[in-house]
């Protein structure tokens, strides 16, 4: 029996064809990161890629922006698997995944290992989308605050 995902089925090698397109994408930002050395602008590539969202995914993507860069200014905008990610040193904190990208019902906001949300011997890393009221931005913004205290 074959395992699939509800976008594409896994191919013989373990990846659906999103996940192989992701990874194309990180190999074409560590090139693109290495040709441009200091000359690169990752907020501007972050934006453009939010740009080029679905209408619903680019609606969230953009408040989480907002929310992000307003909680936490230490953060930097960077590309991370062609999904908009901020990072402390280099180090993805917290990531953006489009519904679309995977094809699954619900964006996600997710974090990392660098991100400081120990709490007990379980805590949430990722967190569901589906739209973003004014209270889901303040949890947000709590959660990036703590993540990068």
């Amino acid at each position: 029996m074959s395992t699939t995902t509800k976008s594409t089925a896994t191919n013989r090698d373990g990846f659906t064809d999103e996940e192989r397109d992701a990874m194309r994408e990180r190999a074409k930002e560590l090139k693109t990161g290495a040709r441009r050395g200091a000359k690169t602008d990752p907020e501007s590539d972050v934006l453009a890629k939010i740009a080029e969202m679905s209408e619903s995914d680019r609606v969230i993507a953009e408040r989480l922006h907002a929310v992000i860069k307003a909680n936490a200014p230490v953060l930097t905008s960077k590309l991370w698997y062609g999904m908009p990610a901020y990072a402390r040193n280099g180090k993805v904190v917290c990531f953006f995944q489009s519904a679309a990208k995977f094809k699954t019902r619900y964006a996600t906001l997710g974090f990392s290992d660098g991100a400081n949300l120990d709490e007990g011997a379980v805590w949430p890393t990722s967190f569901a989308l589906t739209e973003l009221t004014a209270d889901d931005e303040a949890r947000i913004g709590a959660l990036v605050r703590r993540a990068v205290s």
